[in-house]
């Protein structure tokens, strides 16, 4: 997931059953103050975001890592023994 200008304590990720949630906010303020114009400025930006999707069967979920680096969200979900596929070769005649 991308997320750009979050840091990583404004993210949680958690998994309620076979539901992962991601879950961020957003808060930037800005201020300025000119004396000699006089005036003052200042802006609020904030928001905040949830995404929820069903894991497929088959994924460890005590094994599920999340890392987070320069606005970007890895989540690594892997598979357990039996769910990963087989490969089969075929012989073409």
């Amino acid at each position: 997931a991308e997320l750009p200008s979050l840091k990583e304590k404004d993210i949680e990720v958690t998994l309620s059953g076979d539901i992962l949630t991601i879950k961020g906010e957003k808060k930037q303020e800005k201020r300025e103050d000119k004396e000699k114009e006089h005036y003052h400025y200042s802006e609020t930006y904030y928001g905040s975001f949830q995404r929820s999707f069903r894991l497929p069967v088959g994924v460890k979920a005590d094994s599920i890592d999340a890392y987070f680096d320069k606005g970007v969200l890895k989540i690594t979900l892997p598979k357990t023994e039996e769910a990963k596929e087989k490969e089969i070769k075929i012989k073409v005649k």
